[in-house]
């Protein structure tokens, strides 16, 4: 009996170590759980929403156009921020009066509720960087202050938003350029 009871607790404590390696293993190569802090991503995201972040996506292909990313903030590496890649490399960004132009083309961004209204000049995104903005403009820090940033800083793509369960839904990519167009006229003119 007692080698019965030793080899149960035995299993028991393989058991316990191989669930908590592989759960260390998913949560660095593959999937982890991030908090929402700020209102940077608003109307998207929302202080303390809960998301889950799919960390294998960029080894397989490069962040692109629309992503929500979880990334190291380039002037701080040990925090990190949520923005959307509006920009990738090769494209040049501009924004004017608040509207955003990826190689000169209007970039239709319904997502977008809170509009500044500032003007930013052009800025060709260097390969392997991406150029990031907040949904909530008027309350984001993001490229136009720190500009692109190498996309090894991207820690993974925001695929799942899991908390408060009422707000349970897959996270998915609505920001393309459209086809050559005029912007639209500024508020007020």
């Amino acid at each position: 009996m007692p080698g019965t009871r030793r080899r149960a607790a035995l299993e028991l404590v393989e058991t316990i170590a191989v669930a908590l390696v592989l759960a260390l293993l998913v949560r660095a190569f593959v999937l982890e759980s991030f908090l929402v802090i700020g209102y940077s991503m608003e109307p998207t995201l929302h202080n303390g929403e809960r998301l889950f972040v799919n960390k294998l996506v960029y080894r397989i292909r490069e962040p692109q156009r629309g992503d929500i990313v979880v990334f190291r903030y380039p002037f701080n590496p040990s925090r990190d921020f949520i923005k959307r890649v509006v920009a990738v490399a090769g494209e040049t960004v501009e924004i004017r009066e608040g509207r955003v132009f990826v190689d000169g083309r209007f970039l239709m961004e319904p997502y977008v509720q809170s509009q500044d209204f500032a003007t930013h000049p052009a800025v060709l995104v260097p390969p392997g960087h991406v150029y990031v903005l907040g949904d909530n403009r008027r309350n984001s820090e993001d490229s136009r202050v720190f500009g692109p940033f190498p996309t090894r800083y991207v820690k993974g793509r925001a695929f799942l938003l899991y908390w408060p369960l009422s707000r349970l839904h897959l996270i998915s990519v609505v920001s393309e350029p459209g086809p050559a167009q005029a912007a639209p006229a500024p508020a007020g003119l």
